[in-house]
């Protein structure tokens, strides 16, 4: 053989060696990014099914097969997607009940088997605009890796819809807001409060830049709707790596991150057994001070504030902060108030009596050492606590809380024993009215499953009319002005640390003399037979309770206790709320606990058995 033929030999050696080379790798390549079968792909609306701008893409394997999922949109890479098998296909028209958070991405080995199945990713996409989106499904035959993993991946450019606008990307973030109403009421500029979560760089500015929208849920539209920020907090320090005596870092990732906490309220309008989504915008740093303007108004100087609302006014007690006159606008001829007693407020309790010390209520503090005011278009609150007068044993708070366009506020009062006392009246709950603006008391008794109205105008003086500590709701009116004043229970809880409350005989109940008043006797052996008996109030109980507070016009056409009834459907089956937000590119892809002693998590070697099962049943 001559040296062009071992020339020519050598050179169809490395073309042969190429093309097997080239065989090999195609093979390869064909093995990793098989072609992957997108049934539908669609960009589509928040509503409370899939609560956010989104893709949708249903996928098909050629078989059941454990999967890793990655999506993909204009090249960049999701930090999280949600999987919906086919077998949990969910009512689009209420908040979704299947979820998995990031911790369970990291924690879980789970070997769920999946063929036909759908990817949901969030996309802050825009209307008329077209979108790359690579969705890459890693099929496994086990939970671990192994050389027979196989990678499917497909792309697809999707156009938005062309239909309703959506908000500027000026706004760089948004968290949303499923709102369901359950009790059948359609209710109209509903106050909504959620408690939010963001990262310190996002929220630099965040009672001017939040915006709440309204999805409209057949137009997909958004609509703007008050709203207000209000109680930040921030918890600002990095994240613990738990450095070893050496100081380098014993985890991977950062179990917290420094964060900064508001409360979002904002009216919400929603159709009587239905969900709808509101979206809360956040993080531009360009956005202009808004102000929103409702019918709630706060003056005055704390604890005294005057604060009101088109249908009706309240005048705090310029010592205590406690409840003083209420005036309904379409009577002002009419206001309710006391100013007879002591105090002279309307509302007095919480209260306790520890003999040879002053019977003390909250009514009696001068002023209280904490006061908290919140004035704002959709909420106003004023908030005092303190210890009891003269019983620093005993600490307690009052607080109220106010709505534009609403004919009721809320009260909520809490009681705390913080060393044991002996006492002859613990009480909460009392409000107390000149006697002669008062006709009619009514009530829902419980034990005879009817409503009693009884005619006070008679009553003979310290003559009790007692009911259950559970009473659902209780009204004073006066049958000649046509005006009421009612009270509905929203929560009543006793409880206890170091030991449970020991209550003789609760019970409420309504009294008379130059006053009328109803009352919560908590443990009252002062109204007992035997009146002179102490009962202990032990250390580290503690006494709450939760009321709507309504203030109303009697039509002459219907019962007295009409409106109340309807009221308390509405007020003890609130709006009911869901937050789902985007999982940011931050959060790290593992999580670890910190946990109280050594020993396993439960996740060690655990077999679901479900790979067995998955063979077996093919």
């Amino acid at each position: 053989m001559n040296r062009s033929d071992l020339q020519i030999l050598k050179k169809t050696f490395v073309i042969v060696m190429m093309m097997v080379s080239a065989m090999n790798l195609a093979a390869q390549k064909s093995k990793e990014t098989n072609k992957l079968n997108i049934k539908k792909i669609e960009l589509g609306y928040p509503s409370p099914g899939i609560p956010f701008y989104h893709f949708k893409a249903d996928i098909e394997l050629p078989q059941s097969s454990i999967v890793e999922v990655e999506a993909a949109v204009d090249g960049d890479v999701l930090r999280a997607t949600d999987i919906r098998r086919e077998a949990d296909v969910e009512n689009m028209n209420r908040p979704p009940i299947s979820e998995r958070p990031p911790s369970g991405y990291s924690v879980s080995q789970d070997a769920t088997n999946y063929k036909n199945f759908s990817v949901v990713g969030w996309v802050r996409w825009e209307p008329g605009q077209k979108y790359s989106i690579r969705i890459s499904v890693l099929t496994k035959k086990s939970i671990h890796a192994t050389k027979d993993d196989v990678m499917l991946t497909a792309t697809q450019t999707v156009t938005a819809p062309q239909g309703a606008t959506v908000i500027g990307k000026e706004w760089k973030g948004y968290k949303s807001v499923v709102v369901s109403e359950t009790a059948g009421i359609k209710r109209s500029k509903e106050p909504v409060e959620v408690l939010l979560a963001f990262y310190p760089d996002e929220a630099q500015q965040l009672t001017r830049d939040i915006r709440v929208m309204s999805v409209d849920p057949q137009t997909h539209a958004l609509a703007e709707v008050p709203c207000q920020v209000y109680d930040l907090q921030e918890y600002l320090k990095e994240g613990d790596l738990g450095p070893d005596k050496d100081g380098k870092p014993t985890r991977t990732a950062p179990i917290w991150l420094p964060t900064v906490t508001a409360r979002v309220a904002f009216l919400a309008d929603i159709a009587g057994k239905s969900s709808r989504v509101f979206l809360v915008y956040y993080n531009n740093p360009n956005a202009a001070d808004k102000i929103y303007h409702t019918d709630l108004r706060v003056q005055g100087e704390a604890p005294g504030l005057q604060i009101e609302n088109d249908l009706f006014s309240v005048m705090l007690h310029p010592n205590s902060g406690h409840l003083d006159q209420i005036t309904l606008k379409s009577k002002p001829e009419s206001p309710f108030f006391h100013r007879l007693e002591t105090n002279g407020g309307m509302h007095w309790n919480p209260d306790i009596y520890v003999p040879p010390r002053a019977w003390t209520h909250t009514s009696d503090w001068k002023p209280p050492r904490n006061i908290k005011t919140v004035a704002g278009a959709i909420i106003a609150k004023s908030e005092v606590w303190d210890n009891m007068r003269e019983v620093p044993e005993v600490d307690a708070s009052v607080r109220y809380e106010f709505f534009p366009g609403m004919p009721y506020f809320i009260s909520s009062t809490c009681m705390r024993i913080n060393e044991t006392v002996n006492s002859l009246a613990l009480r909460n709950s009392e409000m107390v009215f000149k006697r002669e603006l008062i006709t009619h008391a009514a009530w829902y008794d419980i034990i005879s499953d009817s409503i009693i109205i009884y005619d006070v105008t008679n009553m003979p003086d310290l003559t009790d009319l007692k009911m259950e500590a559970d009473v659902p709701w209780i009204i004073f009116f006066n049958k000649e002005k046509g005006i009421g004043f009612a009270g509905i229970q929203l929560d009543y809880s006793n409880s206890g640390i170091e030991s449970p409350p020991r209550l003789l005989n609760p019970f409420f109940y309504v009294t008379a003399g130059p006053w009328l008043y109803w009352c919560r006797g908590l443990s009252h052996p002062y109204l007992s037979s035997n009146m002179q008996q102490v009962v202990p109030v032990l250390k580290g109980n503690v006494f709450s309770e939760k009321w709507a507070y309504l203030v109303y016009d009697i039509d002459k056409n219907t019962q007295p206790y009409a409106k109340v009834v309807e009221w308390q459907k509405r007020l003890t089956n609130p709006l009911r709320v869901q937050i789902i937000e985007e999982v940011d590119k931050r959060v790290s892809r593992t999580l670890q606990e910190i946990f109280m002693d050594k020993g396993k998590t439960g996740w060690e070697g655990r077999d679901t058995h479900k790979e067995e099962s998955n063979k077996s049943s093919k």
